[in-house]
């Protein structure tokens, strides 16, 4: 447990570590008040070390979540095809169960019930996001996190070698959209898409990791591969990111949030609710990313769709 004592007060900011490769809990602070310098650099490192720093019973709105958000980057529009962020705060992505059948054709609880990683689709994937709870189920809904740096470390030297040259499409709606074919929202990504080609291997752009930059919810098929033999390494590696031993699982409640470090992560929505009459609302933030370099150098490159910013 890192502990880190406040210049303002006398309240003392712990990081404790919550599994073996990813995740920690953060308590000694309250982000009703601004944050200090000390604790935006201590933040920020636990941030990149842990991947997802997870805080509890914070009684926060709209406001208060972006200017938190603001501290650590420049905050994006909602997303690239929201158009139901609060008037008042187009930098809010409403994660509502009651707007999803309206938007998909169909009842969920999450754009996706695959391991994604936020927008991964855009030339520059958000750095990161932050996601907190508003309406939490009694039961079920938890949130999974994986650390990609851990996979990608874990897999044999023989295997990283031959991945660190490859180059993967990722599309929005992935191989199999996850929204009716004659919905609005099936049209409306069908006018504007988003794909980009990007390294399989990112370089962090701040730790120096090398991270497996692959995920189910985007991710379509290895460039210069068959299809079949596309499919098979690409199947071979969500299951490696996937592996329980590189993952970490958060139970939300209201006030609860989760910071994590997108370029790094990917993570997974509920698949328990769907067949229980509750509501889940969250509402998440993201910070505008790089574009990501791999092994070699270079750098992604856009097929469709622009650099996404903010501000």
């Amino acid at each position: 447990m890192t502990t880190i004592e406040s210049p303002r007060t006398t309240t003392t900011l712990a990081i404790t570590p919550v599994a073996g490769h990813i995740g920690a809990e953060v308590t000694g602070i309250d982000l009703r008040e601004e944050l200090t310098a000390t604790h935006v650099d201590e933040l920020t490192a636990a941030l990149h070390r842990h991947k997802v720093l997870f805080f509890r019973d914070q009684q926060i709105g709209h406001a208060e979540q972006i200017a938190f958000s603001r501290r650590f980057g420049a905050v994006t529009p909602s997303h690239p095809y929201d158009d139901d962020a609060p008037t008042e705060h187009p930098e809010i992505l409403a994660v509502d169960s009651r707007l999803y059948e309206k938007r998909f054709g169909r009842r969920k609880f999450s754009y996706t019930n695959q391991w994604h990683t936020d927008v991964s689709p855009l030339i520059n994937p958000p750095a990161a996001s932050i996601l907190r709870a508003e309406i939490a189920p009694e039961r079920g809904g938890d949130t999974q996190w994986t650390n990609l740096a851990a996979a990608y470390a874990g897999l044999p030297e023989s295997l990283r070698a031959f991945l660190d040259g490859l180059r993967a499409e990722h599309r929005f709606g992935g191989r199999i959209p996850p929204w009716d074919a004659d919905s609005d929202y099936a049209r409306k990504i069908a006018a504007s898409p988003l794909v980009t080609e990007h390294p399989v291997v990112r370089v962090h752009p701040v730790t120096g990791e090398r991270v497996l930059f692959v995920n189910p919810g985007f991710t379509t098929r290895i460039i210069g591969l068959t299809p079949s033999q596309s499919d098979a390494v690409l199947q071979l590696l969500f299951d490696e990111i996937s592996h329980p031993a590189y993952t970490v699982r958060f139970r939300w409640a209201k006030g609860s949030i989760a910071f994590w470090d997108n370029r790094a992560t990917a993570h997974l929505a509920p698949s328990d609710l769907d067949h229980l009459d509750v509501t889940r609302v969250l509402y998440r933030t993201t910070l505008e990313g790089d574009i990501p370099v791999g092994v070699d150098g270079v750098a992604s490159s856009s097929v469709a769709g622009a650099k996404f910013t903010g501000a």
